[in-house]
């Protein structure tokens, strides 16, 4: 009897030994889950109605993605077009939507909320990159505003539905989802311009890379590195 008191004993003790130990080895439930996008760089917008991320298309748009992406994050230096001062910070935080039309488009980027607030000194206005890859054939496309061929500047617009009339006119720099915050964003009250009557805002631009980056990572220029 006190043998098999004993061998309980023991049992229990190695029980309760084991147990903490199986619970330090079981793989946590609050560890990151895996990043599963493909492998790139990606942009994301955090607007007052949510995110809207979209993949860079670094090789079909080298200019216009290292443009855009410096100014996101700081390293381009520009102009303003009203005080002729020279500035540089992280460009899109806190810029606005400046014009919205449902079913077709929502588009920001401009420095006055006007659409002629135009980023001014070297670098400005720099070339359109028309990919003959790249078409207008899906919603979610992530292209540039101009007035005409190579005066691509900051203006950016992202639509809503495929546009095949738009093929050719415009540089196609990225691909977008979350596609409902750009239905949310272009459904709102608008004016007779197309502006939003109620302001919505850019709160900031994050940029991503997902797997290795390449040696010349727009991500990675020195401060106002040519981008040309």
């Amino acid at each position: 009897m006190r043998n098999l008191k004993s061998s309980i004993a023991t049992f229990l003790w190695m029980g309760l030994t084991v147990v903490p130990i199986l619970l330090l080895l079981a793989p946590s439930s609050s560890a990151a889950p895996a990043d599963k996008r493909k492998p790139g760089l990606y942009w994301t917008f955090e607007t007052d109605k949510g995110k809207i991320s979209c993949k860079l298309f670094e090789a079909e748009a080298p200019v216009t993605v290292r443009t855009m992406v410096g100014l996101a994050i700081g390293k381009i230096s520009y102009v303003h077009p009203e005080t002729k001062q020279v500035e540089r910070k992280k460009f899109f935080d806190g810029l606005i939507f400046d014009r919205v039309i449902p079913g077709v488009m929502i588009q920001g980027g401009d420095l006055l909320g006007t659409g002629v607030g135009h980023p001014e000194g070297p670098g400005f206005p720099y070339k359109s990159e028309i990919a003959p890859s790249l078409k207008f054939d899906a919603p979610g496309r992530l292209a540039m505003a101009n007035s005409g061929p190579d005066t691509n500047d900051t203006h950016f617009f992202i639509t809503e539905a495929a546009f095949p009339s738009f093929n050719g006119k415009y540089t196609i720099w990225g691909q977008c989802e979350n596609l409902e915050v750009v239905k949310a964003i272009a459904q709102v009250p608008r004016d007779a311009g197309d502006t939003p009557v109620t302001p919505v805002h850019i709160q900031r631009v994050t940029i991503e890379r997902v797997g290795p980056a390449p040696a010349d990572a727009p991500e990675a220029m020195p401060a106002d590195a040519p981008t040309k």
